[in-house]
């Protein structure tokens, strides 16, 4: 049995200020400043922590951003001074996709690498829009050996990146014709993305792949910042190029497993001087999500491309011309998934999801509805602090500059190349986790058994239509009648 893979975790305090989701109100102007003060005997030291213990009334009343609404120091107050609620400020986070609670679990995940524990249960909503409509098969959480993180029998997360021939061919003495298959082994199945929008410049790409390498798997990087890398990081390295890197990337071309490209008319001659470099390469291609991603991958396909990452925008959609708004990332991958199969190519090809994973849950989904895997990118950032300010990072092709670089409120372009790693590192540990613990529970062994098994959840349109599909053929002179 192999060693059981397991990411090192350290604590990683947030160098940014937190947001909390609960503010503290606190009248001061009639306390009677006893010495047995509620806040003194705060369980989490929050009135410490946020500077807001003082004695004197005429300081100015500040935000306790670390409050767990435990309410403690609510009904301890003898003179009923103090009082929760929600924060505006944490409510005005993110957008309507990366919404406040994901952003406070993204910085606690990387605060500390642990899976996120809700004493009080979950309070969340049990069905929404995307990945909310789609629950998973928790049948086997009672045996004692499927205990996730903590169980007895070994749960591999690995994944291969490369093309699979379906058969093999042999001559009549026993040799065989078909060459042996390029593939990349990935231990989580996860790659970290650029973000939709830069920040950082060169340094979150050194943070990325120092942690792609950390974690074993891949980091995607542009040509020139893969230049940076030290000769040891290159197998960890995914550099994107072009027309023009192609030329003056010998070195590094020859010292990665695997390069990306962005779809195009010449992708197809790019992918053959990329080969022609080193044979041993594995080529991607980026696609954008779009109704006709399917059909392009089986044109690709038949070309010798083997490998494609579909891109979603940040929310999770198709990229439609006009600013439609499209479908959402399972949807397309079931669809592109289906074709696949009904084409008899689909262990051939490796996908990877891309845009739109904000969760955990979210990289299991994405792999229950088709992908091999998913790549990481706008959660990366949060992880440093960013906010996901709403109407500062238009969705437009390629990469584009954050609204708010030079006035950004967590100031994520200063932090060390080295506190990033870590971060990044608790995150995707915490992902890992989580991964393993969802594994456990359905009862499976192997996170490749996941791949397009839709049978090992429940979606929430498909359970409407069965519980309400009669009502939506009855004629509506009947139901009035």
């Amino acid at each position: 049995m192999p060693d059981r893979y397991h990411i090192h975790t350290a604590p990683a305090p947030a160098q940014f200020r937190r947001i909390g989701k609960f503010g503290n109100v606190d009248w001061r102007e009639d306390c009677s400043r006893c010495s047995n003060c509620v806040k003194l005997r705060c369980l989490y030291d929050v009135y410490k922590h946020e500077a807001a213990f003082n004695r004197d009334p005429m300081e100015p009343v500040g935000t306790a951003d670390e409050c767990k609404a435990c309410l403690s120091c609510v009904q301890g107050c003898t003179k009923g001074l103090l009082s929760v609620s929600a924060n505006p400020e944490f409510l005005s986070l993110g957008d309507e996709y990366w919404r406040p609670d994901i952003l406070l679990t993204l910085w606690n995940q990387s605060d500390t690498g642990r899976v996120p524990v809700s004493g009080a249960g979950y309070r969340g909503r049990f069905h929404g829009p995307g990945f909310d409509s789609i629950w998973t098969d928790m049948s086997e959480i009672v045996r004692p050996t499927r205990d996730g993180i903590h169980g007895r029998e070994y749960i591999s997360t690995s994944v291969d990146i490369g093309p699979k021939p379906l058969r093999l061919k042999f001559t009549p003495d026993g040799r065989m014709l078909t060459p042996p298959s390029q593939l990349i082994e990935v231990q989580i199945p996860a790659i970290l993305d650029m973000p939709a929008w830069t920040a950082m410049g060169s340094r979150l790409a050194a943070a990325r792949i120092a942690t792609a390498k950390e974690i074993k798997t891949l980091a995607v990087v542009r040509a020139g910042d893969a230049v940076q890398a030290l000769p040891k990081q290159l197998p960890s390295i995914a550099p994107l190029f072009t027309r023009e890197d192609i030329a003056n990337s010998q070195d590094i071309i020859e010292g990665v497993k695997m390069a990306q490209l962005r779809d195009g008319p010449d992708v197809a001659a790019l992918a053959g001087q990329l080969l022609a470099i080193n044979p041993g390469l594995t080529v991607a291609v980026r696609l954008p999500l779009s109704p006709a991603a399917a059909d392009r991958i089986i044109e690709l396909s038949r070309q010798g491309i083997k490998v494609f990452q579909l891109c979603a925008d940040r929310h999770g959609r198709e990229k439609l011309p006009g600013g439609l708004r499209g479908r959402h990332l399972k949807d397309a991958l079931r669809e592109v998934h289906g074709r696949l199969v009904k084409e008899g190519i689909r262990d051939e090809l490796t996908l990877i999801a891309a845009g739109g994973i904000a969760l955990a849950e979210h990289m299991a989904k994405a792999i229950i509805c088709g992908a091999d895997l998913v790549a990481v990118d706008t959660a990366l950032l949060v992880a440093l602090g960013c906010r996901v300010c709403r109407d500062a990072h238009p969705d437009v092709p390629g990469q584009v500059q954050c609204g708010v670089v030079g006035k950004c409120p967590s100031e994520i372009e200063s932090v060390e190349c080295s506190y990033a790693t870590e971060r990044m590192v608790n995150l995707m540990g915490a992902w890992h986790s989580q991964l393993l613990e969802l594994l456990g529970a359905m009862g499976i062994r192997e996170v490749r058994r996941l791949r397009g098994e839709v049978g090992r959840a429940i979606f929430m349109e498909d359970i409407e239509k069965e519980a309400f599909g009669d009502l939506c053929r009855v004629p509506r002179a009947q139901v009035n009648a």
